[in-house]
């Protein structure tokens, strides 16, 4: 019996089957893929996987500021004039009308008053330019308590420490083009700062200012460092940055079905494209409401740059805040040798000191692959207490970078607090060696802490909060074992006593005294003694084997409590769970 199926289906399965006519978006893609070849790297790359975390938007805050920081700067740069040329400003401000000033503030001025939404796109300039560089001093911190920087991504992390000077640089030279009163003494600290180096100084100062401060070259010659110069390198840096990231594949937490060989999360598209594009949206518009909110930068307080004035109480923006910190605790030393002044006051806070704290941060992913001669591939990222040592460097950098930046504002401490500028002072030059040290002591002491916790955590199980009486009067409090998810987390890392290098050897197998090493392979057995020692490792097979068979016996022996109404889950929401869980021992 035949059915007619016309109704409900149509077939071509009497005349041939042809191909319909593309739409015009598919005619153009097959024209650019005959030509270019990119479908099938396209395909690869928007179907790649990233896992999903809080902690990873981090980096795209700063990514998205550096997009806000392009879109806005193109705006200002319409209508912004780099010149040192004196004008009489007769604009919108009343108060500064018919006073002399170079063009460039006089057109900061007219951007700020006379453009329509001028003044918003300065201020959403400005704060971009501060979350650019916050976010990535924040990312960077993620990046090195997790271990997201060893092996393969130390080029990574190089490139991303290059981003946060560069950015700084950045920050600096776009400050410092309104010229203001508060910017040109940016400039004119600047100055002295070149000018501290010894033999070379007075030369980089005249090569930069085309001749004497102020000249008139500088601004227009930062202007060309900003747009042009920082931009271009920093889009390159980022681009590398970004390829690597899409080349080592991302970093991920560790957790059950998570290996070194996977990653768990969402694909390119339309999952993480969707997600990325709301978070510009929501980093533009914060942006937007600080700038049209909150007001930073007010040029036509401070009037124009006069070498003759200063500012009172002038400071830099808030990642400057550090050096200038430094430079205001250092004691005035400086000697004089063949008619030529070495201004140390000078030259070590703001040339040596930035310039040694840039090369340990660039440097500490390759220092710590050197000690631990660990040279594996690492894409699970590690929890902060399971690298007590590592946290800690890091803490104590972060304890001197602050008190360094707190010293920066020690006339504004003085004055809220009424105490002695000199007290706080000679406070600071203590607190900023003393400072990191106790900091280092009690972190590490702290994340040896948290891992003997684990450790008692994954042998004997949890507190309940339920304290149980034995029929001999005793009481205690009864534990319960973790999920296995959670136990899974807790011990996918590797041990650590594997990585320490032990002393040598004193005899070869011959009995005969072995050398005793070279100086630098004992630094090196000291540190790895000093970062492993005091680990606490996980547990083993066999004491997690152990600790489950005398967690059954105890079981056993509360079993005729098992249907009182407290079974050590009323309060930590896993009662409907693990109740049968532990009914079921």
């Amino acid at each position: 019996m035949s059915i007619d199926t016309s109704k409900v289906a149509t077939s071509n399965s009497t005349t041939a089957a042809t191909a319909s006519k593309p739409s015009k978006i598919g005619g153009v893609a097959t024209w650019a893929d005959d030509r270019l070849g990119l479908a099938t790297a396209m395909k690869k790359n928007i179907r790649k996987v990233f896992p999903d975390h809080w902690s990873f938007m981090l980096g795209e805050i700063a990514l998205w500021s550096f997009v806000v920081l392009l879109l806005s700067g193109v705006f200002l740069t319409l209508w912004f004039t780099p010149s040192m040329g004196e004008v009489t400003y007769q604009g919108s401000y009343d108060q500064l009308r018919g006073v002399q000033m170079s063009e460039a503030y006089a057109s900061s001025l007219k951007l700020s008053f006379d453009v329509r939404g001028g003044l918003l796109m300065r201020q959403m300039h400005h704060w971009a330019a501060m979350l650019f560089v916050a976010s990535m001093m924040i990312h960077l911190l993620r990046v090195y308590f997790t271990g997201a920087y060893r092996k393969p991504r130390e080029l990574n992390w190089v490139i991303g420490s290059l981003l946060l000077l560069l950015g700084t640089l950045e920050g600096f030279t776009g400050y410092s083009l309104p010229d203001d009163l508060l910017s040109g003494t940016g400039i004119r600290a600047a100055d002295g700062f070149m000018k501290s180096m010894p033999l070379v100084g007075t030369y980089m100062s005249f090569f930069l200012f085309g001749g004497e401060f102020p000249g008139d070259a500088i601004i227009p010659r930062l202007f060309t460092i900003h747009v042009l110069l920082i931009p271009g390198l920093l889009l390159a840096l980022i681009a590398a940055h970004m390829l690597l990231l899409v080349y080592h594949k991302h970093t991920q937490w560790p957790g059950p079905g998570r290996t070194e060989e996977n990653v768990v999360g969402y694909p390119m598209l339309p999952v993480y494209a969707a997600k990325a594009g709301g978070f510009f949206f929501i980093v533009f518009g914060v942006t937007a409401m600080m700038g049209g909110l909150l007001s930073i930068n007010p040029v036509w307080k401070f009037g124009p740059y006069d070498p003759s004035k200063v500012t009172a109480g002038s400071q830099p923006d808030w990642y400057m805040g550090w050096p200038d910190g430094a430079l205001r605790i250092m004691p005035g030393w400086e000697f004089h040798f063949w008619g030529h002044t070495f201004p140390f006051n000078v030259f070590f806070p703001i040339i040596v000191l930035p310039g040694l704290m840039f090369t340990i941060l660039l440097m500490l992913p390759f220092i710590e692959s050197w000690v631990t001669g660990d040279k594996r591939d690492h894409h699970l990222l590690r929890r902060p207490r399971n690298a007590p040592t590592q946290t800690a460097v890091m803490v104590s950098l972060m304890t001197f970078y602050g008190l360094m930046w707190a010293a920066g504002g020690n006339d504004i401490i003085a004055i809220k607090l009424h105490a002695s500028i000199n007290q706080i002072t000679y406070f600071m030059r203590g607190a900023v060696f003393i400072g990191p040290a106790i900091a280092f002591f009690i972190t590490r002491r702290w994340c040896i802490s948290l891992q003997r916790h684990d450790q008692e955590t994954l042998l004997h199980g949890y507190e309940t909060g339920i304290i149980m009486r034995s029929p001999e009067g005793g009481y205690s409090e009864r534990h319960l074992p973790v999920s296995p998810a959670t136990a899974y987390t807790m011990t996918a890392r590797e041990r650590d006593d594997e990585l320490m290098i032990g002393a040598p050897a004193e005899t070869d197998a011959n009995g005969v005294a072995a050398p005793g090493g070279t100086r630098k392979e004992k630094l090196r057995q000291k540190l790895s003694t000093l970062m492993f020692a005091d680990n606490v490792q996980k547990p083993t097979k066999a004491e997690l084997d152990e600790a489950h068979h005398h967690a059954e016996h105890e079981h056993e022996l509360q079993a005729p409590l098992e249907g009182h109404a407290a079974d050590g889950h009323q309060f930590d929401g896993h009662h409907s769970v693990d109740g049968e869980n532990l009914r079921s021992h």
